[in-house]
């Protein structure tokens, strides 16, 4: 391939256009690596444990739902889900796919 002055320029603005878009490849798998005082959409809930999956669907954690991490505290992810506000642990979080 030849370099011209045109591919370098056409390079360059790929990649700045790559950096405005970086909420692809920042995006959080699950609610482990979500940053606090952000909301995100529920994609699925994904556990081996039907009970588990039971429990997060009482506090209305299933897809296409709004939830947003408070805080975390040690262990424990504070989160909130349709205007109330809850306590999970990292087995629950990591089972939200976000």
């Amino acid at each position: 391939m030849l370099c011209t002055t045109a591919n370098i320029t056409e390079s360059r603005e790929v990649n700045l256009n790559f950096d405005k878009n970086k909420t692809l490849t920042d995006s959080p798998s699950n609610l482990t690596e979500a940053k606090i005082s952000k909301e995100y959409i529920i994609k699925d809930i994904i556990a081996d444990d039907q009970d588990l999956k039971d429990f997060l669907f009482t506090l209305g954690c299933y897809k296409g739902e709004t939830i947003a991490l408070i805080s975390i505290l040690a262990e424990n992810y504070v989160i909130t889900v349709k205007d109330a506000r809850y306590s999970i642990d990292s087995d629950l979080a990591r089972a939200i796919r976000l």
